[in-house]
């Protein structure tokens, strides 16, 4: 298969529709068409069925749609990752480090701290992503290395150093009934009512179904809570960053979060080996 042939294809599963997938892919239709119809005969199966109202996915397209997409985010990381390391050789490249936003923000500061007094370190460039944004980011090469919290991020893949555990307390906003126990569990937390938890993007960018509000980032998320319209539980190092009118609890029977920094195996960079020293040791 060639790569222009999985671009078309994924364009055209994901619109479900030739006229605005040629539009997105600006080309006109027929080239599309006949894209498609070649890769299906060189598969020797139906990707789409076709009628004069709808396209839609067979079961074979379907799995091309998840396969495809992988090999493509897998040629543009090597893409990126073959054109830093030629900046790596020249000494231009900076480390890029991909975090949540919110998240770690503790660490994140004093490992910079860290990292920069160590001698020739290189520029880190810092991007605070939305979440389950930081893992992709760095599988497909547009980061370097980064900070990711199990069990919420997968770390499949990459190599990775443990650097904390802690435990998680549920945010509720001031004044609720249950800001006043020492402790709860999560059974008490999605029994809340009027309190939904909220429903993150997944790894396709869509929300689950649920009476939640949908959220992207903590700043949201935060606002919501607040005005009482959801409840979360988050790694109990987020008290740092609360507002006033958000309280904390504990919750006992919440999975304890690591937090690791990861990196993918072929590195060969000393300025991200210096960075894991530095993290390691913090």
């Amino acid at each position: 298969m060639e790569t222009r042939e999985l671009r078309y294809f994924i364009a055209l599963a994901e619109e479900l529709h030739f006229g605005r997938a040629a539009q997105r892919l600006g080309i006109t239709q027929p080239p599309l068409s006949r894209a498609i119809s070649q890769l299906e005969r060189r598969l020797g199966v139906t990707l789409l069925e076709r009628s004069s109202r709808s396209v839609t996915l067979t079961e074979a397209g379907a799995v091309l749609l998840r396969e495809g997409r992988a090999a493509l985010d897998a040629v543009d990381a090597a893409d990126r990752r073959t054109r830093r390391a030629a900046l790596a050789g020249t000494g231009e490249a900076d480390l890029v480090l991909v975090t949540k936003a919110g998240a770690s923000g503790e660490l994140l500061a004093k490992l910079l701290d860290a990292y920069a007094a160590e001698p020739g370190a290189a520029t880190v460039d810092v991007i605070l992503c939305g979440i389950a944004e930081q893992e992709r980011l760095l599988r497909d090469g547009r980061a370097d290395v980064a900070l990711l919290h199990r069990p919420y991020d997968s770390t499949v893949g990459f190599d990775t150093e443990e650097l904390c555990t802690e435990g998680q307390v549920a945010l509720l906003p001031s004044g609720h009934f249950l800001t006043g126990r020492a402790n709860l569990r999560m059974a008490d937390v999605a029994a809340l009512p009027g309190l939904p938890m909220p429903r993150w993007p997944g790894r396709n960018g869509t929300y689950p179904d649920g009476p939640g509000p949908q959220v992207r980032d903590h700043t949201q998320l935060y606002q919501l809570i607040a005005l009482g319209r959801t409840c979360t539980v988050l790694p109990e190092s987020c008290r740092v960053s609360l507002r006033p009118d958000i309280t904390a609890v504990p919750v006992l029977d919440a999975p304890p979060v690591t937090t690791v920094i990861a990196w993918p195996p072929h590195s060969r960079s000393r300025a991200l080996a210096g960075l894991v020293r530095a993290a390691t040791r913090l």
